[in-house]
């Protein structure tokens, strides 16, 4: 099999489905050596490839015989001369304004990319992102897979020399949605009483909220993958209170590498998590407040969600990700 693979994420530093679409192609030829994955991204010194997902796209499709097209952002060929697989990997751009970044393609064409069936199936992350895919786009529940991420395999607990003052961290794209003014200040309350430091760690998009350094608030910008686990070896947990996910991949990460998490009670979150973290009303600055200051106090609880985070994170890899995608592709295969 031959299989094309929107490259587009790959040219975003950071960011979920920038990690999605790399290590999934990095897994799908690690696992099926004899098939072949191409990224393929559009060539804008033709005419016709300027308008590539109406014309250049399925041309190169046909010209270079590929049996099958993944859109891993959103997306697919205008004209399905292949068969085709998108990936949605939450609804946001279909929930609060505040939450979208402008993207005419996504909040327009998708919708019509999946209800007029130019996408011959369709990938989500979480069986809770699946369900509300089939609802909002009225779409047959056959065409939709749940396929689950995971974390890099590099992603371990490390032996980390501890701070002189212990932190928090939460890890991820500063975006609206991730609900880091109410972040901040839970963290406040907890440091009235004990002081611990607080990292933000990520890149900022462009709408993110401005948050004002204090004494304490470490903003990092972008971590790179080498330090990544250190990071989240040697934090007392992640705290990541966000108001909607599609999968939630600094949970598992945090988790593979042994750090306690306190997330919301998004569902796709508790449905990544399991019962390996504690869940709070993302809203509730209070309830953020106490459960911070309980996994700061109790040792026992930290260690308790270490080892269920642990064999939690265990559950998931990408060749199990890349094995139950291969299967959607056939199955697109047979549909077409």
């Amino acid at each position: 099999m031959k299989v094309g693979i929107d490259a587009a994420p790959l040219a975003v530093p950071t960011g979920g489905i920038t990690r999605y679409t790399a290590q999934l192609l990095k897994a799908l030829r690690t696992a099926f050596p004899g098939d072949v994955f191409e990224a393929v991204e559009a060539d804008s010194s033709t005419l016709v490839n300027r308008r590539w997902w109406s014309a250049g796209l399925p041309l190169r499709l046909l010209r270079d015989r590929f049996d099958l097209f993944h859109g891993t952002d959103f997306s697919v060929p205008y004209l399905p001369v292949r068969p085709s697989v998108l990936t949605l990997h939450d609804l946001s751009p279909w929930k609060k304004e505040a939450w979208r970044a402008p993207s005419t393609r996504v909040q327009q064409r998708t919708p019509a990319l999946l209800q007029f069936g130019l996408a011959t199936m369709v990938i989500t992350p979480t069986e809770a992102i699946r369900r509300e895919a089939i609802s909002y786009f009225r779409l047959h529940p056959s065409r939709v897979v749940a396929v689950p991420l995971a974390a890099v395999e590099e992603l371990r607990p490390l032996a980390v020399e501890p701070r002189a003052i212990p932190y928090f961290v939460c890890l991820g794209v500063l975006e609206p949605r991730k609900n880091l003014p109410l972040l901040v200040e839970a963290w406040r309350h907890v440091r009235k009483s004990c002081p611990i430091d607080l990292v933000l760690a990520g890149r900022r998009r462009f709408d993110g909220p401005i948050i004002t350094p204090e004494p304490g608030l470490v903003i990092t910008g972008q971590v790179p993958d080498e330090d990544l686990a250190g990071l989240l070896s040697g934090a007392t947990a992640l705290v990541f209170p966000s108001s909607y996910e599609g999968f939630g991949l600094p949970v598992l990460e945090a988790m593979q590498c042994g750090c306690p998490v306190i997330a919301s009670n998004d569902p796709a979150l508790r449905e990544v998590s399991g019962s390996a973290a504690i869940h709070v009303d993302c809203t509730d600055v209070a309830a953020l407040a106490e459960a911070m200051s309980a996994m700061l106090a109790s040792k026992e609880l930290r260690a308790s969600l270490r080892d269920r985070g642990l064999k939690r994170a265990a559950e998931f890899s990408w060749h199990r990700t890349a094995c139950l995608t291969r299967e959607v592709y056939n199955e697109a295969r047979r549909r077409f």
